[in-house]
């Protein structure tokens, strides 16, 4: 095991714990439309009267990732005003990501009503965090504004009439309790894997054992069921149940059910649904296929999931870079530790995967995310597989240097700022903003 023996500190393993369980929470459908109802509903109870107006003010990205898809629970409905308006007619807010869990038809059909009456427009808003939604909604008597950012839960702002009520706030997740959200700047991969090695496992079962519960009943949902495109039930009916196949159907599956409106919850990574499955699937297919206890594919699920953090740490919470690239280098990550893996193994897995597929594209939230996470996952696969056989690309071949952590910040430099045009410029294609013809 070499440095992975050295112990972390108390305090290192405890911010590790901290951000596994700050990450690790369910949440309903695609969280951009749940944040969206989140925030609404959550200024509906600041209004505390009948609601007359609600608009809704939100980043380039969150409008990209609620433009083509479903909002669950809304009996097929799309879009930025129906997720604000089922978050004020049948809301909870103390459910936090699963806000709209609860509603009923009468809730639908109201709230198909208010938005064909204009009860809710959205506005784009610039210079604001990639992660931004603001809501204001005013009723005969008195108006309330709540403002969410930088992630799904945090409310920095709320306000009543003129009373401020809350400013610069930290984050307000009644899921996880009074958990801080822990210190990303101080990851490492190889902090983490010692983490991993380390940790006793009740600290964090609890929440490993609902994201296998969970992700993997959403996955068996799209496998059985027509969602979507049906991606993981077309590569098992092509390409058969070989272990690489299966681990790529049963990410895509989930994905396919969640993108098309399922209501089934799923534990998230990264702000994410789709990164939660893809960082779960693969690595629970193979540790069946590898006959590996209870106790190691836990450990590999602890790495998968902080792999993807770490890596999503640099890109950035929304941005022009495909989140199954990041979440699939952690599902390699812990496929190649469950095969014996080390630490040049597991990093030359994650090198390998970056190099591969690190140039795709977020378009959005929509059914060809599964197609996307099958691109990646097959990715890693080819990536573990490559570096168990000490087979590896090299330093100065791109984006890829002599260490791993290097190339991770190399790759989240692209992401987070090299793409910061690409992503302004796919929000103008997607809303018609500009005439492509024109720049041909």
């Amino acid at each position: 095991m070499g440095d992975r023996e050295q112990r972390l500190s108390q305090e290192e393993m405890q911010n590790y714990t901290d951000i596994l369980r700050s990450e690790m929470i369910p949440a309903m459908g695609c969280t951009e439309p749940i944040a969206i109802a989140y925030c609404a509903a959550i200024a509906r109870k600041v209004l505390d009267e009948e609601p007359e107006h609600l608009t809704i003010r939100c980043s380039g990205n969150m409008i990209k990732n609620v433009k083509g898809v479903k909002v669950p629970n809304a009996g097929g409905q799309k879009g930025i005003e129906v997720a604000a308006t089922l978050g004020v007619v049948g809301g909870n807010p103390d459910l936090t990501l699963e806000v709209i869990e609860n509603v009923t038809d009468a809730d639908r059909e109201k709230t198909r009503e208010l938005v064909q009456s204009g009860f809710c427009n959205y506005e784009y808003v610039e210079n604001v965090p990639n992660l931004y939604i603001e809501a204001l909604i005013r009723g005969q008597h008195h108006s309330a504004e709540v403002i969410i950012q930088n992630t799904h839960t945090n409310i920095s702002f709320v306000k009543r009439d003129d009373k401020i009520l809350i400013k610069d706030g930290q984050t307000q997740d009644s899921t996880a309790g009074s958990v801080t959200s822990g210190d990303r700047s101080r990851m490492s991969l190889k902090g983490l894997l010692q983490y991993a090695d380390q940790v006793e496992l009740t600290d964090v079962q609890d929440v490993l054992d609902r994201e296998i519960r969970m992700n993997a009943a959403i996955s068996q949902e799209g496998l059985d069921h027509a969602w979507g495109a049906g991606i993981g039930k077309t590569i098992l009916e092509v390409w058969g149940d070989d272990v690489k196949e299966l681990a790529c159907a049963a990410a895509a599956a989930g994905s396919d059910a969640r993108m098309s409106g399922c209501s089934m919850p799923v534990v998230i990574n990264s702000g994410s649904g789709n990164q939660g499955i893809t960082v779960t699937m693969p690595v629970l297919v193979f540790a069946e296929k590898l006959h590996v206890s209870a106790n190691v594919r836990y450990r590999a699920l602890i790495i998968s999931n902080l792999v993807s953090v770490y890596i999503k740490h640099y890109i950035g919470a929304l941005s022009a870079f495909c989140g199954a690239v990041s979440a699939s280098c952690g599902a390699g990550a812990a496929i190649t530790y469950m095969s014996g893996g080390d630490y040049a193994h597991i990093g030359r897995t994650i090198t390998n995967t970056l190099a591969n597929v690190g140039g795709i594209v977020c378009d959005g939230a929509k059914p060809s995310c599964a197609a996307k996470i099958v691109a990646s996952v097959h990715a890693a696969i080819l990536a573990h597989y490559m570096s168990m056989n000490d087979k590896g690309f090299q330093a100065g071949e791109g984006l890829v240097e002599e260490d791993v952590e290097e190339t991770i910040k190399n790759v989240g430099y692209i992401g987070k700022v090299g793409m910061k045009s690409t992503d302004k410029e796919i929000l103008n294609v997607m809303t018609d903003a500009v005439d492509v013809n024109t720049c041909i």
